[in-house]
């Protein structure tokens, strides 16, 4: 049976095991947040096109800190960078409570300190997410991917579930400032871990400017696996992410109350929860070869139940019942196919990239996995303004089989790569050349 378990053995690395292990609180944390701005814009402005909003505030400073954050990341200390990452959140997160506590009831505050903290987000990706092949060796690589994947996707199911739990007792402000109080774990273990020095030898602008952001992405451009990749992860995110539509399919759909409530929170953490079990079944991943056909078709699976989801809702018509849990059903095969997908496409990036532009291949990495889902969410909430929500939901998700195939098709690279053994030569791990 441990062969369909979650391996384990990278928390056998100390360095590994206390950013594990600090993140569970911290996601945790940082998903009351991700419930909370939603729903507090719904409140402020009864529209979901402003909640789209959202995600237009929130790429820009992804796109730009993104790709300069992976920069910093190859060019100082990684450990450094993590403490001065974690440290912007915490305060962010503050600010964020002060807004909400004062009553201030602007949306342009709320949106402009959402554009602070996911600059300091995309930063602190892209370091960590580099940091960690310096911690373990590669074939521990997928095994440690899908064990971040399940942290992360835990904290999304808890939080939402814990955020509408607490709205019974406490406004949207406690939420916020819980979100502070759990930034204090990364911070702790960061100031633990041991240093990592760049290893890049550039120099001067050439190591810190917009040129290493240049020659990052010249890498990409030459790697198509790689770059493949992020393609098809932007074609899942962009046309299949509906969490925009979560207010209002909650309300309206489903029978829930304006203000969120259960109904909202079960949308909410339905993909995290199948994303979650998939991570604990998880043992079957390092076995498998064919990484490239296996996103692939995980990306197929997330579109089918992004179309299931969409149908489900547009059948409700104000009433929960049966129709809410088919829905829900839907969410959480999508969120599996979504785990499967994006452990494979890590450990790609992470095994393809060498260590001193590994930080900027992260950098764009962030860019493409959170700002694909901004980029879904003014898209859906536009769509949804003009056609409803279930066009919006079923329809994308039906772009997103289309997509995928048509990319698979353009570039069968990308189909065909396959992990080497641990013991082959370097020349056979380009992703190019296998």
């Amino acid at each position: 049976m441990r062969k369909f378990f979650a391996d384990t053995t990278p928390l056998r690395n100390p360095d590994f095991r206390r950013l594990w292990v600090a993140g569970i609180p911290t996601v945790i944390g940082a998903n009351l947040t991700i419930f909370a701005v939603p729903v507090q814009l719904y409140v402020l402005t009864q529209n979901s096109a402003y909640v789209g909003l959202a995600g237009l505030f929130a790429l820009v400073p992804l796109v730009v800190f993104g790709l300069w954050g992976g920069a910093w990341a190859d060019a100082m200390d990684r450990r450094l960078l993590l403490i001065i990452a974690s440290v912007g959140l915490a305060v962010a997160s503050v600010l964020l409570w002060a807004q909400a506590a004062l009553a201030l009831n602007n949306v342009w505050v709320v949106l402009g300190l959402l554009s602070v903290q996911q600059a300091f987000f995309a930063i602190n990706s892209p370091t960590r997410s580099a940091a960690i092949p310096r911690m373990l060796p590669g074939e521990q690589l997928p095994a440690a991917n899908s064990l971040n994947m399940t942290v992360f996707q835990f904290g999304a199911i808890v939080g939402p579930l814990l955020a509408g739990l607490l709205l019974s007792w406490v406004d949207l402000s406690t939420l916020y400032l819980i979100d502070a109080l759990t930034c204090l774990a990364p911070i702790w273990a960061t100031f633990r871990l041991a240093p990592m020095p760049a290893t890049s030898t550039e120099q001067g602008s050439a190591r810190w400017g917009f040129a290493a952001v240049l020659d990052g992405l010249r890498y990409l451009a030459g790697n198509r696996v790689v770059l493949m990749s992020f393609v098809v992860d932007l074609i899942a995110m962009i046309f299949g992410m509906p969490r925009a539509l979560f207010p209002q399919m909650a309300h309206e759909s489903f029978g829930g109350p304006v203000e969120g409530g259960t109904v909202m929170a079960l949308l909410a953490a339905a993909m995290s929860a199948g994303a979650v079990l998939g991570g604990v079944f998880s043992g079957w991943l390092p076995r498998i070869r064919r990484q490239g056909l296996a996103v692939v078709w995980s990306i197929v699976g997330w579109g089918l139940a992004m179309v299931g989801f969409g149908v489900a809702g547009g059948m409700a018509h104000g009433h929960a019942g049966a129709l809410l849990w088919i829905a829900l059903v839907f969410l959480a095969i999508g969120g599996a196919a979504d785990m499967v997908s994006a452990a494979f496409r890590s450990t790609i990036l992470q095994q393809a990239a060498s260590d001193d532009v590994r930080g900027r291949l992260q950098g764009v990495f962030t860019v493409v996995v959170a700002g694909g889902p901004r980029l879904a969410d003014a898209a859906h909430g536009g769509v949804a303004a003009m056609v409803g929500t279930t066009v919006a939901a079923a329809g994308g998700g039906a772009l997103v089989v289309v997509g995928v195939v048509v990319a698979a098709l353009a570039v069968p690279a990308f189909v065909r790569y396959r992990v080497a053994p641990v013991w082959a030569p370097d020349d056979l791990r380009d992703p190019d050349k296998v």
